[in-house]
């Protein structure tokens, strides 16, 4: 979940970063908007890692499933990857193309509902695979079949989206795989990063092969999974093609796929909010139509600190003009940050918080009743085009 968190200082109410702030601050707020440009820039780049490799790269949709914009990425991306049966019906319906799927908890009741939607399916265990192989071998449809595999190599600090971290529920590692039979598997899948530069990949990829090269010879596809930080400014995009080129020269048979999740949307989508009431309690007090909680969930869950245009995070260095931001709802802990700005904050005065458009609106949710934020799209003209408004209703269907 990359959110940038170098702040600099940008005067308000001019271009920043591509962002005209009178553009946004004209939109009816809370809103999310993701800029057309920024988002092909980076199906851009992912397109000519496909080129440049021979790869495929699917769209993760747990990080960014905004379907408005499928028809868009389909002309640069080979597919979508889904972890639940709501995500491949999405993504064999509106992406098209090659639907992959992966999902730790198949059951008697969903099994039937993968194979009608998906292309690829991973098997996170091989009890599962076990359990469900007679379900895919009796299908009238063809389905590849592959493993999660567990490396028990990790690269990344938090263990909480480290997939290779001790005791994890993720993949099947090297030694469960002697004396199994591994007919109708096709392909494998391992995933170890989060946030990550090529140089991890590079490393993982050796401990990838050295475990399980043996049984590459007989497989049609491996899935690298997602971590991979592709569209970052400073991602070694000349290391990942030497890894994926190099790895294609010793597996000829194999097709190679990436689903970098994150860099499908990084930097490309803004949050944009209010300010409703200003007090002071010991510090001072901002409150926001924006909520941590319900709105930008992993402000508290990774937790992090946002960056907001025109702001830096409160310190010994920036003591100017400092505010706690916090949202609307009920709950104590709803706190966005402190931040220190350029000007004393106004009610009526937009927040804008960048890089919102990845694992935001496919986790946020209506607690105490608040309300989701509209989905807008920057085209290219400069103009804001609502896509989608929610209200009363979207609240009450959720709830019985």
């Amino acid at each position: 979940m990359s959110k940038d968190t170098e702040n600099i200082f940008i005067e308000p109410w001019v271009e920043a970063d591509g962002w005209d702030m009178d553009i946004l601050s004209s939109i009816k707020t809370p809103s999310y908007v993701v800029s057309i440009d920024k988002l092909e820039k980076n199906f851009k780049i992912l397109n000519k890692v496909e080129k440049v490799t021979g790869c495929r790269i699917l769209m993760a949709l747990k990080g960014f499933s905004m379907f408005s914009t499928f028809p868009l990425a389909r002309k640069y991306l080979s597919g979508s990857e889904a972890s639940s049966v709501n995500e491949a019906i999405l993504g064999s319906r509106d992406f098209g193309k090659e639907t992959h799927v992966f999902s730790p908890s198949y059951t008697e009741e969903n099994i039937g509902e993968y194979i009608k939607y998906a292309d690829h399916l991973v098997f996170n265990s091989l009890s599962q695979w076990n359990r469900f192989k007679k379900d895919i071998k009796n299908s009238k449809k063809r389905v590849s079949c592959g493993i999660r595999v567990n490396l028990e190599h990790s690269e990344v600090e938090t263990s909480m989206y480290d997939p290779s971290s001790k005791n994890s529920h993720f993949g099947v590692t090297r030694d469960k795989f002697d004396g199994q039979d591994m007919r109708g598997i096709d392909g494998f899948h391992f995933h170890n990063l989060c946030e990550n530069d090529a140089d991890a990949l590079e490393r993982s990829l050796k401990v990838f092969e050295n475990k399980f090269s043996e049984f590459l010879p007989k497989m049609k596809w491996v899935n690298f999974g997602g971590g991979h930080h592709i569209t970052r400014k400073d991602y070694n995009i000349d290391l990942l093609c030497k890894l994926l080129i190099d790895f294609k020269k010793r597996y000829p048979n194999l097709i190679v796929y990436l689903e970098p999740g994150e860099a499908m949307a990084l930097n490309a989508g803004v949050l944009v909010g209010e300010v409703v009431d200003i007090f002071k309690n010991g510090v001072n007090i901002a409150v926001l139509d924006i909520s941590a909680t319900t709105h930008m969930p992993d402000v508290l869950e990774m937790p992090y600190l946002p960056t907001i245009l025109g702001a830096k995070p409160a310190s010994s260095k920036n003591k100017e003009n400092i505010y706690r931001l916090v949202g609307p709802s009920c709950l104590m802990g709803d706190i966005i940050g402190e931040y220190s700005f350029l000007k004393p904050l106004e009610i009526g005065q937009k927040i804008v918080f960048l890089n919102m458009a990845i694992y935001t609106m496919v986790k946020n949710n209506t607690f105490n009743g608040v309300n989701l934020p509209d989905i807008a799209i920057l085209e290219r003209n400069n103009k804001i085009k609502i896509i989608r408004k929610f209200g009363y209703k979207d609240f009450k269907n959720r709830l019985s």
